[in-house]
This record gives C-alpha cells, structure tokens and sequence, in this order.
C-alpha cells in the first residue's frame, strides 16, 4: 500500500520533525513517540532564535502568541508561527514555520507541518498535517472510535491494524478539508485532496481528488 505510506503523504523538508519519521514506513507510527521526540528536539534547538517559556515548552522568538493562548508541554512552537485568541494546546504538539493555530482551536498529539492552518474552531488530536493543509472552520479531527476499539486503516486494497486506540487523521500536503467536516478516526487523506465541506470521511481518499461524499470521489481534472 504505497499511497499510505511517509513519502507518498508528506514533504519531509516542510518539517523541524523531520528525524521522527526517519525508518518508519507509515506515518501513525509516529504518534507515540511525539512527546519524547519534542523533548529531545527542543533541548538542542538554537537559544539565538528559540525561547524555553516553560517546562518542555519551545517558543521561535519570530513566532506571535496571543496572550489568551494556552500552551500546554511539551510542545514546539516554530519560527514565524501564530498562535490566536484562546488557542488551546494540550501537549505533545509540534506547530510548524508559518503555521496558524487559530481562534479556540485545540490540539493533542499532533504534528503541523510548515504553513498548516488550523485557524478556526478545529479540534486536531492524534493527527499529522502535512505541508499547506488547512481545515476549514468548524472542521475536526475525531481521534477515539465510539466503541473505544483499536483504530484500523481502512482502504480498497486491504485493512492496516494500527494497533492505536487514538489516532485522528493523516492529512498528506496541500489537503484541503471543507468547514464542519468531521474526519474519523484513521482517516487517510493523499495530497492535494478536496473535502467538500459538511462531509464524513472515513478510510483513505486518494491523492489529487475532490470528495463529495463516500460514493463519490472523483479525480481532479489537470
């Protein structure tokens, strides 16, 4: 399955966590290990350009927080991000160069590639976002199956257990989610993908597509 996996999905100079990913095949794998990786990552960040603001918390000076924001460790606010009005960010959360973290928008366990916005009313939990993604407003990750079973990836060529009880979504580079749409757990989006807004997407979506709904996904035309 060569569509789910690190380099089909994600630019991985888009990213300060790039080293995370590096000898794994598929991007969830990750997940588990964002909390140690920010820790180890933001002992060695450079002093010149980067502020320890609390405990495992590392803020770019160039980056703008709002002072309502909540910033919970660890965390690592890079260079030119914005943080918005009451932004709330649980932990192990990685928010990229120039990305946004917009108004009551809250994330867990999560890695933002550069440029990622996130600017209004999103929950992002257990998640990546890849380069350029945005979620429209209103638009959520749901990370916890309703039968709090483990979260399988499902695609037409076969099923991937995961072995994770939380996991939200992949959203691969450039992936544009309409607003309140609700990606479900272990949702799998390829790059440069349309969600039209007011969907439900489960499983994988292929790259370079516009989803309407689950019955009808169909190629961009070039």
């Amino acid at each position: 399955m060569e569509y789910l996996k690190i380099q089909n999905l994600y630019s991985m100079e888009e990213t300060i966590a790039k080293e995370v990913f590096e000898g794994r095949t598929y991007p969830w794998e990750v997940l588990p290990l964002i909390s140690e990786f920010i820790i180890r990552l933001g002992r060695t960040l450079p002093a010149d350009r980067y502020e320890q603001k609390g405990e495992n918390i590392w803020i770019a000076k160039s980056a703008k927080i709002y002072p309502s924001a909540f910033i919970n460790g660890p965390a690592i606010i890079d260079e030119e991000a914005e943080v918005r009005h009451c932004a709330f960010i649980r932990g192990n959360a990685i928010v990229g160069k120039g990305a946004v973290v917009g108004n009551s928008t809250e994330l867990k366990n999560v890695i933002l590639f550069n440029k990622v916005q996130v600017p209004h009313y999103n929950y992002v939990g257990d998640s990546i976002l890849g380069y350029k993604a945005h979620m429209g407003a209103g638009s959520i990750t749901s990370n916890v199956k309703s039968d709090k079973t483990l979260v399988v990836v499902k695609s037409k060529e076969g099923n991937i257990e995961t072995g994770l009880k939380k996991f939200g979504a992949m959203l691969g580079d450039n992936v544009e989610v309409g607003c309140n749409s609700v990606l479900n757990p272990g949702s799998v989006i390829g790059r440069e993908t349309n969600i039209y807004p007011l969907s439900r997407v489960r499983g994988y979506v292929p790259e370079k597509s516009i989803y309407k709904d689950s019955g009808n996904i169909v190629k961009k035309e070039i």
